[in-house]
């Protein structure tokens, strides 16, 4: 059911199936005490968690090991009028457990950026919301189509 503002709120199943099918997304996170947003690629895990994968000298690794980070991803047609959004929220770690890791080499995120020794950061999916936006102009929140 779509809400008469053109939009509606996507289910936790949804959200992440649909995060699955793109490659790239934002990490939201802090950085000299403000916000900062950077496009990075990343994996979802069974349990749904974010992957990333970066240099382990990386400022990215130092900024969110051990804090809550947002992360975004979105599929816009603008042609069209509507798109997708989702959120996860959670806490983010470096994953330490040489077994994981290991794990994570074979079938992780591979990285766009290649370093000499490169880490793997699990977002925890604590809070995942997402929303659609409906194709084309609304009034009254009745669709109207071209």
């Amino acid at each position: 059911m779509y809400a008469n503002d053109g939009f509606r709120e996507l289910e936790r199943h949804e959200c992440l199936r649909r995060m699955a099918e793109v490659p790239v997304g934002r990490i939201v996170h802090t950085r000299r005490a403000l916000p900062a947003v950077l496009p990075v690629n990343f994996t979802l895990d069974d349990d749904g968690a974010v992957l990333l994968r970066t240099s382990a000298d990386s400022e990215l690794v130092r900024a969110i090991d051990g804090a809550v980070v947002a992360f975004e991803t979105d599929v816009v047609d603008v042609d069209r009028q509507s798109g997708w959004s989702v959120v996860v929220t959670g806490s983010a770690r470096t994953v330490t457990d040489p077994a994981e890791h290991e794990r994570l080499i074979r079938c992780g995120p591979v990285s766009w950026v290649p370093a000499t020794r490169e880490v793997f950061v699990r977002i925890e999916p604590e809070l995942v919301t997402g929303r659609e936006l409906v194709g084309g102009r609304t009034l009254y929140g009745v669709h109207l189509t071209a």
